[in-house]
């Protein structure tokens, strides 16, 4: 009798073994290898070949070499933002908002500050600021902004890239998604994409 039980689990191991730590993990691959599946199944990189600079899936807010003249277009802001104005690159390893209600002090003021530094970086009124620009999203790591957040930007990265603002524009359009099937939420531009297509077009910008 124990022989075999202990034969019978044996045989269920070698079947379960070959199916879900052999079969199973092949069909997996050979699926994400299908035209239009490879890419998101790598995670979206962009970039060249073997040197991805990043995600279109993940947003992180690139920091200029020089501030002063800054050539790229910005994310929305993220909680795990390390800067006194609570812009700059967040920690790609804590996805994940603030949790602070409307009427918190501490988010109205990081707002304010928010608000406040993006009106000086684009030379514009602080009620010209959208409000996806200075609220950060759900998960901190947003690829996407609102047009008007990416018209805002549009006349500084011409003014330092050197680009004329109709070759600007029509990147930021290239980079647009509509809605889901048309009718569910609002157009975004992914900024890793865009900022890929502006470093490609405007070799040298840091």
């Amino acid at each position: 009798m124990l022989g075999r039980q202990t034969a019978a689990a044996l045989r269920l191991l070698l079947v379960l073994t070959v199916l879900l730590g052999g079969l199973y993990p092949l069909g997996i691959y050979v699926v994400s290898r299908l035209p239009g599946l490879s890419g998101p199944a790598e995670g979206s990189l962009i970039g060249a070949p073997g040197a991805p600079t990043g995600s279109s899936l993940i947003g992180i807010d690139p920091t200029p070499a020089n501030p002063a003249a800054d050539p790229w277009f910005h994310t929305r802001p993220s909680a795990s933002a390390t800067a006194d104005d609570g812009l700059g690159p967040a920690d790609p390893s804590t996805s994940g908002g603030s949790n602070k209600a409307m009427d918190n002090d501490d988010l109205v003021k990081a707002v304010d500050a928010r608000r406040s530094a993006i009106a000086a970086r684009e030379g514009v009124a602080p009620q010209a600021v959208p409000a996806d620009a200075v609220t950060a999203s759900g998960s901190g790591l947003d690829p996407d902004i609102s047009p008007a957040y990416a018209a805002l930007q549009v006349p500084r990265v011409a003014r330092v890239t050197g680009l004329p603002v109709e070759r600007v524009r029509a990147l930021v359009e290239a980079a647009t998604d509509g809605r889901s099937l048309g009718v569910f939420g609002e157009p975004g531009v992914d900024v890793p994409d865009l900022d890929a297509a502006l470093r490609a077009a405007a070799p040298g910008i840091r």
